[in-house]
């Protein structure tokens, strides 16, 4: 199934919904910040703040490439980001340079790029990489929380557990209640 059929035949728990309403919260929150980084990179403002909760927690003092502190460049991959500029970084500088290193700005101020759903969920899950896809599991980083998820992850960088849980609610369960509230209109 594709990560767009799996969105449409997504079920989110009453316990769950709970979570996922307060992080939508928390991202419409900090809407503001969010609209900076899409100003300068054309990436949308709701693809930023969900790929803020699954990195960082929502937290502004960390780097959005991987959740290392804005005090340094990053340590764990990607190392040495930002490129340009010396600690400490600003939330939204950070946030820029991982938009381009993934070159999100490039395709969307192209003008090419729409962010469709297909495309939001193709994108979301590269963030993260493609570990999952190639064992035959659906991302957690996309589908925890919903049925589509049950177990198995990356508990460290190249070290996979089939048999550990993600805690994280997946991105694409929020994205899932975002255009189901009209937050969102992809």
């Amino acid at each position: 199934m594709s990560n767009k059929e799996l969105l449409y035949s997504c079920n989110i728990t009453p316990v769950v919904s709970l979570a996922v309403d307060a992080v939508i919260q928390k991202i419409i929150k900090n809407k503001g910040q969010y609209s900076a980084v899409e100003a300068v990179t054309g990436v949308p403002w709701w693809w930023i703040g969900i790929i803020h909760l699954l990195e960082c927690g929502g937290r502004f003092d960390l780097h959005l490439h991987n959740g290392d502190p804005l005090t340094n460049k990053t340590v764990r991959a990607p190392k040495g980001r930002p490129v340009v500029g010396a600690p400490p970084f600003t939330w939204v500088d950070s946030a820029i340079d991982a938009m381009q290193l993934q070159s999100l700005d490039k395709e969307s101020l192209r003008g090419g790029t729409h962010w469709s759903l297909d495309y939001a969920l193709e994108k979301m899950e590269r963030y993260n990489g493609l570990g999952y896809r190639m064992r035959g599991v659906p991302s957690p980083y996309l589908w925890a929380g919903s049925q589509h998820y049950k177990a198995g992850k990356f508990t460290t960088d190249g070290r996979y557990d089939p048999k550990a849980i993600s805690k994280q609610l997946g991105g694409a369960v929020v994205l899932s209640r975002m255009i189901s509230s009209n937050l969102v209109k992809v």
